[in-house]
């Protein structure tokens, strides 16, 4: 029996995970999890809003975060997208996006500490590669046309902003909407190394085992991610840009000596600062790569084939919660809140909450990066099927789902998946400072231990491990022939 490539390429997938699952640690370590998963849940139906009365400047800061970041990269972004045509520029901004929030939150923590500065850059920078990805996608797929009807003499910024910009606009403030949304979750994220956002006081409240306020805060959380189309309206956002700044707070005064001395010294290997030079400098990169690089690049593989083979699964199961053709009103009025729950809620927060049920293992992120991709996934499925027009006499139930509905969806389906993988490799690598051994708890143990020069290399890894990986899905993509339109899957 002769397979489709698609079908070939879906068992290959699978059999790799089952493969990875040999080699995965997924013991669940604590005395009694469902007597702490029993607590979480209390928490959440009866959250305890009073004792949150911080809740207010916590999440004044979470927004201030995400405005100015978001703001700070979507302008970068459009001015790379211009120049995106250039291998230079397509590199760096690849380079720039491989590497996650956290991580580069914790580089510029070395040199500016806990002050508004690394918050901001830490998502600045990042988003402005993808957003420079996306924009030039975006422009790329205006009308030439309207160029081509200029008036001699027009000048080169008034000629692009009345034909590709005016053209892309609504697509451009469609994407950097769904953009603000995924700064809201990084912005609450960084609270996790000391910024005082949602993920500071979540930690926090965690640590005490306060869970009615673990419950209350996650709750408001949804709630702000839940609405956000209600309160950012266009008349509004002047206002909430321009009050961003001045919500950020204040830190310690910057000591720009610490920057200099972290370039020209931190991040130099150490060989180097004590001159032993080229020959020092090998054995320095091979006991790095044996005992931390290659054990790290290892554990984030075999945990990236897991998950994304789970979030796949999920998709497919999820998605029939909220398409007309398997649930009705009040059914898709509940599927809708699950998935909005789902992917509401950050990786790195739902696996932080899981291993305090759970224990340190590759379990809790694996199922972190399912739940939460698969929810996504599975909501652009849902709207996906809600398209398709199905015939009179077509079958019901399981039949439907099999044979009338998921082939249909099955090569968006894969689009999509291998659009979530470098973003699943992204997370798992950074899901690292957790305890797990991905090659985060490397860069984060060598921060630790002031070894900046190690850390630094170890994040360059990890780009380019991601960088290797977007490459392999984009060319998976054009072998299998899949085109989607996810311009807004890079969250």
């Amino acid at each position: 029996m002769r397979y489709s490539p698609t079908v070939r390429t879906t068992l290959g997938f699978i059999v790799l995970a089952l493969l990875c699952l040999w080699f995965a640690d997924l013991s669940i370590t604590t005395v009694d999890p469902w007597r702490e998963l029993t607590r979480l849940f209390l928490g959440l139906v009866q959250p305890d809003f009073a004792a949150v009365d911080f809740v207010g400047v916590a999440i004044l800061r979470t927004l201030a975060f995400a405005f100015t970041g978001v703001a700070l990269g979507a302008g970068a972004g459009l001015l790379l997208a211009l120049a995106f045509r250039y291998r230079l520029t397509r590199t760096l901004c690849a380079f720039v996006r491989a590497i996650h929030e956290l991580f580069w939150a914790l580089i510029f923590l070395q040199f500016f500490g806990l002050h508004p500065l690394t918050g901001v850059l830490a998502i600045a920078i990042p988003y402005a590669g993808i957003f420079a990805k996306v924009y030039a996608e975006i422009l790329d797929e205006t009308d030439p046309h309207p160029a081509r009807t200029l008036p001699h003499g027009t000048g080169w910024v008034s000629g692009l902003a009345f034909t590709r910009i005016s053209q892309a606009w609504p697509h451009l403030v469609s994407y950097t909407s769904y953009r603000l949304e995924c700064g809201l979750r990084s912005s609450a994220v960084l609270g996790f190394v000391g910024l005082p956002t949602l993920g500071y006081y979540l930690e926090s409240s965690f640590a005490q085992g306060r869970y009615g306020s673990v419950g209350a805060l996650l709750i408001l959380f949804y709630v702000l991610i839940a609405t956000i189309r209600l309160w950012v309206r266009p008349r509004l956002l002047p206002f909430y840009l321009i009050a961003a700044p001045f919500l950020l707070g204040s830190g310690m005064p910057i000591m720009w000596h610490n920057v200099a001395r972290f370039f020209t010294e931190d991040i130099v290997p150490a060989p180097l600062r004590r001159g032993e030079g080229a020959s020092g400098l090998g054995p320095w990169l091979n006991d790095l790569l044996v005992h931390q690089a290659l054990p790290g690049i290892w554990n984030t593989l075999v945990l990236t084939q897991i998950a994304l083979v789970l979030t796949g699964a999920l998709a497919m199961l999820l998605f029939p919660l909220i398409s007309r053709h398997f649930t009705g009103r009040l059914g898709g009025t509940a599927g809708h809140l699950l998935l909005v729950i789902l992917r509401s809620t950050p990786e790195y927060l739902l696996a932080f909450i899981l291993l305090q049920m759970w224990g340190p293992s590759m379990l809790p992120a694996v199922v972190a990066l399912a739940l939460h991709n698969g929810g996504i996934i599975g909501h652009l499925l849902g709207q996906r099927s809600n398209q398709i027009t199905l015939r009179a006499d077509a079958p019901g139930g399981l039949d439907r789902y099999t044979y009338e509905v998921v082939p249909r969806l099955y090569g968006p389906f894969l689009a999509l998946l291998f659009y979530r993988w470098e973003i699943i490799m992204r997370e798992t690598a950074i899901l690292g400072i957790l305890g797990i051994a991905t090659l985060g708890f490397f860069v984060n143990s060598a921060i630790q231990e002031i070894r900046f020069d190690r850390a630094m290399v170890l994040i360059l890894i990890t780009a380019l491990l991601n960088i290797a990986v977007d490459i392999l899905a984009r060319r998976l993509r054009a072998h299998l022939r899949l085109r989607h339109s996810v311009q807004v899957q890079s969250c």
